[in-house]
């Protein structure tokens, strides 16, 4: 099992909060060479973050230990900035004793990161299915933490089949979710994909029957028609209203499901600004016991459009 998470995945944990509550059990892991997670509360003017541990516990991250960069590049002082109020990997360097007396605990994200990049980001491969979690948002796509803060890059095709107009109509910041390691480039950078972890075509569209009235988003309003989501993974057409518009809920009623076209046909029946309840993602595989896929096929057999992806 992947020991590496994504931040904000340790914090609540048992273990964590044990080897967090003393300075006598943040010394024991020390010696055990634990990752370790707290938040971080304060960023100081010399951009070292101070964490909350436990009571009466002093402990900081020096402005060189909170991320590993490549190469040894100096740390952007928004990287830093960013980590306050977040919880944040770490592992315990040693203890400074104060002119008063007092212990103070040196920690390192920088260390965790460098081990995490060594013992498991090096070695995935394209197809393994991995546990991601949301950073932030951008028009492009959603950066993904994919282990002790180092991110990773969910671009907006690939979130899912149904196209959207911004992340943010799927996902949100701290959500954690399951990705496909869908590239690595000549500099060990990851990419993800999530759409292959949603279902194929005939998955999605065995919920539905002709002759239903159901609800979904309407996504796209084109000269030809309207775009309807189903589910992240399917849409149907319906014909062109010029009085409806994108992010609206309509109901629609289901004309006709065409598995060799891979088309559903729809009928706007009302469409109204009241938002859609976002269901929880139901992925078609189980991301605990399915860890790597080979390829994946979107389309039916026989359709001469062919989605799919290979890895």
């Amino acid at each position: 099992m992947n020991q590496y998470k994504p931040e904000g995945m340790l914090i609540h944990t048992e273990r964590n909060r044990e080897y967090t509550s003393s300075v006598e059990r943040l010394a024991a892991a020390l010696e055990r060479g634990l990752i370790l997670e707290a938040p971080a509360v304060l960023c100081d003017h010399k951009f070292n973050l101070q964490l909350e541990l436990g009571a009466g516990i002093r402990a900081f991250i020096p402005r060189e230990e909170v991320q590993y960069t490549e190469g040894g590049e100096p740390v952007k002082d928004i990287a830093i900035l960013t980590r306050v109020g977040k919880s944040v990997c770490f592992k315990v360097l040693g203890f400074e004793r104060l002119a008063s007396g007092e212990s103070v605990a040196i920690l390192s994200r920088r260390a965790a990161q460098l081990e995490c990049r060594e013992n498991y980001i090096s070695t995935l491969i394209p197809g393994d299915i991995i546990q991601s979690r949301i950073t932030h948002l951008e028009g492009f796509g959603a950066f993904v933490d994919i282990g002790c803060g180092i991110t990773s890059l969910l671009s907006i095709d690939c979130i899912s089949v149904s196209r959207i107009a911004h992340p943010a109509a799927r996902l949100g910041s701290g959500d954690t979710i399951y990705t496909v390691v869908k590239s690595i480039d000549e500099n060990g950078r990851i990419y993800v994909s999530e759409r292959e972890l949603l279902g194929s075509w005939e998955e999605n569209a065995a919920l539905f029957v002709e002759g239903q009235t159901v609800r979904g988003i309407i996504r796209s309003v084109e000269s030809y028609g309207v775009f309807v989501e189903l589910r992240p993974n399917l849409a149907g057409l319906a014909e062109y209203r010029d009085d409806v518009r994108p992010g609206q809920t309509a109901a629609v009623f289901i004309k006709s499901i065409i598995p060799e076209k891979m088309k559903i046909k729809l009928i706007i029946i009302d469409a109204q600004d009241a938002p859609c309840p976002t269901p929880p993602l139901e992925y078609f595989i189980d991301p605990e016991s399915v860890t790597h896929i080979d390829s994946w096929l979107y389309s039916p057999k026989g359709c001469k459009k062919v989605i799919e992806s290979i890895f």
